[in-house]
């Protein structure tokens, strides 16, 4: 199956920390993909904006270098990346100062959509948006995006929603969550809404609990100052667990508009039960076979912000009441996998006795490695030995189902950099949905913070504190195992 790429209009992107680890690893490499569909117009333009100095060339050769490092597009020609390159530009810049902004404002060309990529620390956000403004670049066809922490807590979102919106309208900036842009994740909204077969089970009179599983098998790496200043739950669970919590238990948008599907996923956090202390774990890895544990790691021997958490959530509405959302994220774990499994009930009898066993059925939607859906469905195990059940899954691989041609499965920033030349917000985070997600994490952090709570130590390689395992045990319940 051969998707159809249809070309955007003629943009400017320009790309603030264009010289950064972001931008080389995601931001460039994405670009050029959609380069090579055929999506970007000969005439459209990305120009890298940063401190250091360098000249146009010099720069292009930088990104030729990401292509050639992060690129995992198997479809472009030979010159493709020449060609590429002539659609680059670079220019010195200070964030804080007037180095380099009539540079900038010189290279723009009137008429048309210019994008703006604050891939940069947060606390420069507000002097980029009152220097864009200044010179004259924030006009009505300028859109923002800036990457998370949106805040470390309330306060400082709405200071930064606030600082935002002196210099843009809501309708301009595009708070990015690359979670939302997988195949998967969007994928969800279209089984939901798409298929009458699982809307009318969509509810907890059918579905016996959620897990949604954020495993990671590396440790903090090179980020081990900011990490031990968030630790998983803001870094993770306030943004992309709570994304995809929003998506598989909101309510049908009227249509699929950006403004009415960020209002169901509001509705949601809004519906939110305060987390009862019982039910967090939170968890630091230990040191093993020579490698350094967690304290190490963020060289902070006492630190007791977590590497790992679980919480079980309720959602106190009609649809989900009774019903549990286990949600779990933690670093060195057995295995690199994202998925959300959604647990029906059992059947309310059996009519084949014991011996058949119990049996439900699930739907795992993997987000990562190997996007993907399966349905496990409970059948007759072949064979003459009487009526002995067994679940097997109906599985679609994203890439071979939709890609038998070798065709590639566009990454998450390119289609969500696409959404933003087209002014498309629906897979972007509203301000009001951003501080109503700090609205229901800010008690939780402060009470384990005013009981001080440690995070209990949990050996790499596992999957996480055995506190966690009880989380579900108690509740006659058993997390999914974390593989591949």
């Amino acid at each position: 199956m051969v998707s159809r790429v249809i070309p955007v209009d003629p943009f400017d992107l320009v790309v603030f920390g264009g010289t950064g680890d972001l931008a080389r690893r995601k931001i460039l490499p994405a670009l050029f993909r959609r380069f090579c569909s055929g999506q970007m117009e000969d005439d459209s333009r990305i120009i890298g904006a940063a401190r250091s100095e360098h000249s146009r060339d010099e720069f292009r050769q930088m990104v030729a270098e990401a292509i050639a490092e992060f690129n995992t597009s198997t479809t472009c020609e030979a010159g493709t990346v020449e060609a590429f390159l002539e659609r680059i530009d670079y220019v010195n810049i200070d964030a804080k100062g007037e180095e380099g902004w009539e540079d900038l404002h010189n290279l723009m060309i009137p008429g048309r959509v210019r994008a703006f990529y604050f891939s940069v620390a947060p606390s420069l956000f507000g002097d980029l948006a009152e220097r864009l403004h200044k010179h004259g670049m924030a006009d009505a066809d300028s859109r923002i995006v800036v990457e998370k922490p949106f805040g470390r807590d309330l306060d400082t979102a709405k200071d930064l929603n606030a600082t935002l919106a002196q210099h843009f309208d809501e309708s301009q900036i595009y708070r990015i969550d690359h979670y939302l842009g997988k195949e998967t994740v969007q994928n969800l909204m279209a089984v939901r809404f798409g298929n009458m077969l699982f809307e009318p089970l969509w509810n907890s009179q059918y579905v016996d609990h959620i897990q949604i599983t954020v495993a990671e098998t590396v440790g903090v790496g090179g980020r081990g100052e900011y990490y031990d200043r968030s630790g998983a739950m803001r870094d993770m669970v306030q943004n992309h667990l709570m994304q995809l919590l929003c998506l598989i238990a909101m309510e049908p948008p009227a249509k699929f508009d950006p403004d009415a599907v960020r209002d169901e996923k509001l509705k949601v956090i809004r519906a939110l039960d305060p987390v009862e202390p019982i039910d967090i774990v939170r968890g630091q890895y230990g040191a093993k076979d020579g490698k350094p544990d967690y304290p190490t790691d963020v060289e902070n021997p006492r630190s007791t912000s977590e590497s790992f958490v679980a919480l079980r959530v309720n959602i106190s509405n009609w649809r989900w009441a009774g019903t549990p959302f286990y949600l779990r994220t933690g670093k060195k774990l057995k295995a690199r996998s994202s998925e959300i499994a959604v647990v029906f009930k059992e059947t309310p009898h059996s009519i084949f006795g014991e011996e058949a066993g119990r049996h439900r059925n699930i739907l795992t939607i993997r987000l990562q490695p190997n996007e993907g859906m399966d349905l496990d469905v409970t059948i007759k195990e072949p064979g003459p030995g009487g009526m002995r059940l067994v679940d097997v899954p109906l599985d679609m691989t994203f890439a071979d189902a939709l890609g038998p041609d070798g065709e590639d499965v566009p990454d998450a920033y390119e289609r969500l950099i696409m959404d933003v030349i087209r002014g498309n917000q629906t897979l972007f985070m509203r301000g009001d949905e951003v501080e109503a997600a700090w609205a229901w994490t800010d008690p939780i952090i402060e009470g384990w913070e005013t009981r001080g709570d440690r995070p209990v130590s949990y050996d790499p390689g596992s999957s996480g504190p055995d506190d966690a395992l009880m989380l579900m045990h108690r509740d006659g319940r058993k997390w999914r195992e974390i593989r591949s």
